[in-house]
């Protein structure tokens, strides 16, 4: 059942790519992604199903990170000695289950349990899809298997907004969790069938993650991280709110825009990988930069219908060139530390995500879902300004 290719002897390595793994990895990261964002666009009708406040509800997105960003370094660690399909498989499995409990959720309390769930679910698998990718691919064709892997986060930017949105108002909120975990369902049959055994493969420490971060380039790429995700969630994790009570959109127009950000995050995607191929620097602030400026005018002039609907699609752009560029210069940065890198990377992405929803949820609460925009634009552009004044060293890492 799976794709096999046979390399060259170019580079020494001669073990046959296995495309079909490849593709099951993409898979459980799309699943994954539209598992943890599907909040996003559903927090008016959760909130008001389980009788708690938008605020509440929205740290179901905190829940989610600060959980993942635990369980990626743990599970890293504590599975070592673990066959890794047989890790793989169980991680996809709690994504089954997690996505189960949230559809059945009569509570915030029991929404909150799906959401730990899936959060170890989560931060396991992100901490270990880079080296799982290592080993189903010769070095040479690395760069094409991230590729492959990264395509499934840019699907699910495209889906998990707009079908939620469109779910939640036709068949109810619950139905979308529902089609998460019959997602979660078909990529456990697709992992069982085309990977291999992967014995454990050395041991990955916590000294070992440590000595990661020690290294000047990677600690300024998980700085960068930090700054511009947390921005971009704090008005992400709230952009329903914000389009019924800014612009006064309606739910159709609602699933309309936030399919435009999708779009436009696949297509941001490819052009940051573009990008990145030729400057890891440039690619990392042109990202933030259009965050910034994208969330300063949803801020400033998202009152304006047309304003706000072409605003959140060019945002939508910029942050999807983030993550594969960040990636791209970290995993440089990181040399042969693989799965310590990607733990630290994992933990620092969702500290961030956390850190945004917490802080949005205060904002709006305080100020509405329009002040959000303008703690966003200025936590990006701090990322971008960081990136920008330490051009020394980035010549490493290009």
């Amino acid at each position: 059942m799976d794709f096999v290719s046979t390399p060259s002897h170019t580079s020494g390595d001669e073990r046959a790519a296995r495309w079909g793994a490849v593709l099951s990895l993409s898979l459980g990261v799309f699943g994954l992604v539209t598992a943890e964002f599907l909040p996003a666009s559903l927090l008016t009708p959760m909130s008001a199903d389980l009788g708690v406040s938008i605020g509440a509800a929205g740290q179901s997105v905190t829940t989610t990170a600060v959980v993942g960003a635990f369980a990626g370094p743990a599970i890293v660690i504590g599975t070592g000695r673990f066959d890794r399909r047989t890790v793989l498989l169980a991680l996809t499995g709690l994504l089954v289950i997690s996505s189960l409990i949230a559809g059945f959720a009569s509570s915030l309390f029991v929404l909150l349990v799906a959401r730990v769930l899936l959060g170890i679910a989560l931060g396991g698998f992100w901490a270990m899809s880079l080296a799982l990718a290592m080993r189903l691919v010769p070095d040479r064709l690395m760069p094409r298997a991230m590729a492959i892997v990264m395509s499934g986060v840019s699907l699910a930017t495209v889906c998990a907004a707009p079908l939620g949105a469109w779910i939640g108002a036709t068949l109810g909120w619950r139905y979308a969790f529902l089609l998460a975990a019959a997602v979660g369902v078909v990529t456990f049959i697709a992992q069982l069938l085309t990977v291999p055994p992967l014995p454990p493969k050395g041991t990955t420490s916590l000294g070992t993650i440590l000595r990661v971060i020690r290294r000047p380039a990677v600690r300024l790429g998980l700085a960068t991280i930090l700054l511009v995700v947390t921005g971009h969630f704090a008005g992400f994790t709230y952009i329903r709110p914000y389009l019924e009570l800014v612009p006064h959109f309606g739910v159709e127009m609602i699933t309309a825009i936030l399919l435009a950000f999708g779009i436009g995050g696949f297509f941001g995607n490819i052009a940051g990988g573009f990008i990145a191929e030729r400057s890891t620097r440039l690619s990392i602030t042109l990202a933030a930069s259009g965050v910034a400026v994208t969330a300063l005018i949803l801020a400033l002039f998202g009152v304006s219908p047309v304003i706000a609907a072409v605003a959140t699609a060019a945002w939508g752009f910029a942050f999807g060139a983030l993550p594969v560029s960040v990636q791209s210069f970290i995993s440089r940065a990181a040399g042969d530390e693989a799965e310590g890198a990607g733990a630290a990377t994992l933990t620092t992405f969702q500290i961030a995500i956390s850190t945004g929803a917490i802080l949005g949820g205060l904002i709006v609460e305080l100020q509405g879902p329009a002040g959000v925009f303008l703690f966003s634009a200025l936590a990006a552009l701090l990322g971008a300004s960081l990136v920008t004044v330490s051009r020394k060293m980035l010549v490493q890492v290009g």
